[in-house]
């Protein structure tokens, strides 16, 4: 079995995703996969202005993000037909004679852009392979309801009525969970953990901000956690964000701290934790449900992240930092009742989609043509 993953640079989490998949069929001995970055497939200008249009509108203009997210959901798939044939004019001829070239017996798409080629040529000319497109948020967005797949992968039963109300069927819409690395479908005792890492047997808080160029109110929810006088250890995972962890690195704050840059052992780390302090991106929320972690929400992107975040506490798996619910008061809660720990990792349990990537591989290897 020949897969293609398709993956665009708008965001961490849509090329993980992708990884997590390839790496596992890969491991298998009837699939071959690769993974293709769309823009990656044209040229360095139209790459550079996805990834970092995608950046800067986000973090120096969320409230445009916002704005134009929210008019995004309120129009009718017929709207989105001039940002399709855009996409297909950019992306489209290159990423068509890869996929001739490679053959693939299925393609999977983690973004409704990949998918919006695919479909727009599929229309012009047969296309001899299978579609499958993950979506990597806790919510359907927008502009998926204007593309077509074999089959939808969605991160919870729980979303069925926004698939119903997008396409009016649920019936390729299977919620297998979004794919996360198979190293988060099994936990370590926190003891052994904590040991094995080096770290002190005490509370630990994972803060992990510093995606891309997201961090930036890391440093001052550190300082804020300072302020509490309980003894525990605090981890911060900045990503590549360099100047993030040059900055956490020279605060001069009371608690124990161990910062790190780019990590490839998120799931050893969140087996150290007591608690998750992050944004609500799709693929970190199911990391942490997968681990069963109490979550913290912070500082989410406008729009997607909003609705994650909607999801996460709305289920009872997260709860949401606000100008009067301050992480302070958060971790303070989270130390001193046992009850509220125990009721959000109970939740995030009944959440969570840890085998999401080998029940997708499952489904993929039974694709016939």
């Amino acid at each position: 079995m020949k897969v293609l993953l398709l993956s665009v640079p708008a965001g961490g989490g849509h090329y993980q995703t992708a990884r997590a998949v390839c790496d596992y069929l890969n491991t298998l001995d009837n699939a071959q996969c690769e993974i293709l970055d769309i823009a990656e497939n044209t040229n360095g200008f139209v790459k550079g202005f996805i990834s970092n249009g995608y950046l800067f509108t986000t973090t120096a203009l969320p409230a445009g993000y916002r704005f134009f997210y929210n008019l995004m959901n309120k129009r009718t798939k017929h709207s989105f037909t001039f940002v399709s044939r855009l996409l297909y004019w950019v992306c489209g001829k290159k990423l068509v004679k890869y996929i001739e070239s490679y053959k693939p017996d299925v393609v999977v798409s983690t973004h409704p852009f990949a998918t919006v080629v695919l479909n727009i040529h599929a229309k012009k000319h047969k296309l001899n392979t299978k579609i499958i497109s993950i979506i990597t948020d806790l919510t359907i967005q927008p502009m998926w309801e204007q593309t077509t797949s074999d089959y939808f992968i969605t991160a919870s039963d729980l979303l069925s009525y926004q698939a119903l109300v997008k396409w009016g069927s649920c019936d390729n819409v299977l919620p297998l969970g979004i794919p996360i690395s198979t190293k988060f479908s099994h936990k370590t005792k926190k003891a052994q953990a904590r040991k094995s890492l080096g770290f002190p047997d005490k509370f630990t808080v994972l803060v992990m901000m510093g995606s891309m160029g997201y961090g930036s109110a890391a440093a001052k929810l550190i300082r804020e956690l300072d302020s509490l006088t309980d003894d525990f250890h605090i981890i911060a995972v900045c990503g590549n964000n360099k100047t993030l962890k040059a900055r956490i690195e020279k605060l001069k704050i009371n608690k124990s701290l161990t910062a790190y840059g780019f990590v490839n052992n998120v799931a050893d780390l969140m087996d150290t934790a007591d608690c998750i302090i992050t944004k609500p991106g799709g693929l970190s929320s199911s990391e942490a449900l997968a681990k069963n972690l109490p979550i913290i929400l912070a500082n989410p992107i406008p729009g997607h992240e909003d609705r994650n975040q909607e999801f996460l506490v709305n289920n009872g798996a997260a709860v949401a930092l606000s100008k009067t619910f301050k992480v302070s008061e958060a971790v303070y809660q989270l130390i001193y009742s046992e009850d509220m720990c125990k009721r959000l990792s109970e939740n995030a349990h009944h959440l969570a989609k840890p085998d999401a990537t080998r029940n997708l591989a499952e489904l993929i290897l039974n694709i016939k043509s």
